[in-house]
């Protein structure tokens, strides 16, 4: 009986953190990643999950829910017209290499390196969210090798802590005289790149290591990438809509803070 009151208590445990994060995602249009991987650092020891792979196992999950939330958002803004398809296409080849090689470099941490890279970023990114991006256009670059190391940049990051990446690209293509609605969208569809890379990627690293829950394949933690998917698809529409109705500029300096704290958090629980 114990077992099955746990089964349960994690399936809603993931179901819950989906429709967080679809709400989030849809309400602020923030990636749901900054909140998927530091909920599953906590769901899943509380569900009797202890492995010294932990931080990899919420980063790679994070990123296979990614994959399928990535292309719903991907479709809305091809309806508006508003993905910039050309700059996709110079940013993926080195999203695929740099998300791709980010999963290995990440299996190569220790746990510890790992939670403290993921704390920096989080607290970083909380700091861009909080005071906004104040940089002076320019150029697009004419040369696409820059655009490769870029994207190969953004997809090293963004695998390495279960992000999307749109935290990295939007404020790039932005300096790059794209307009923010484009911004936004173009980085949207940048986002499944680096879900899929960094999925194929952490599951080929993770191949092997024993110590990891059952339903796993690699670093991949099924159960979890199921129950978030199924509830953050549904509540990302009810995120949007409400974003008509409230301050959504408030409350994305709260969840600017949030990631502050729990960056914070996490630097000093490994230091």
């Amino acid at each position: 009986m114990e077992a099955i009151a746990t089964h349960w208590i994690q399936w809603l445990a993931f179901l819950a953190t989906g429709a967080v994060a679809g709400t989030l995602a849809g309400l602020l249009g923030v990636g749901g990643g900054l909140f998927i991987v530091p909920v599953l650092l906590f769901i899943l020891p509380l569900t009797g999950i202890t492995t010294p792979h932990l931080m990899a196992l919420a980063v790679a999950t994070s990123l296979a829910t990614i994959i399928v939330t990535s292309i719903s958002s991907i479709r809305a803004h091809h309806k508006r017209g508003a993905v910039n398809w050309s700059v996709f296409s110079w940013l993926t080849p080195g999203i695929l290499v740099g998300a791709w090689a980010g999963a290995f470099v990440a299996d190569w941490m220790t746990g510890t390196q790992l939670t403290l890279f993921f704390g920096v970023a989080v607290v970083l990114i909380g700091l861009q969210m909080f005071f906004g991006t104040k940089t002076t256009p320019h150029d697009k670059p004419k040369h696409k090798y820059l655009y490769y190391s870029s994207g190969s940049f953004i997809g090293l990051i963004s695998a390495m802590i279960g992000i999307g990446g749109g935290s990295l690209t939007v404020p790039l293509l932005y300096y790059w005289k794209t307009p923010m609605v484009k911004a936004v969208a173009t980085s949207a569809a940048c986002g499944l790149p680096i879900a899929i890379a960094g999925t194929l990627g952490f599951i080929v690293a993770g191949w092997n290591e024993t110590q990891l829950p059952e339903n796993s394949i690699g670093y991949v933690y099924w159960p979890a990438v199921l129950g978030i998917i199924a509830t953050s698809i549904l509540f990302a529409p009810v995120g949007a809509h409400f974003a008509h109705s409230v301050d959504a500029g408030k409350l994305k300096k709260f969840f600017a803070i949030f990631l502050i704290l729990v960056g914070i958090k996490l630097l000093f629980g490994q230091l």
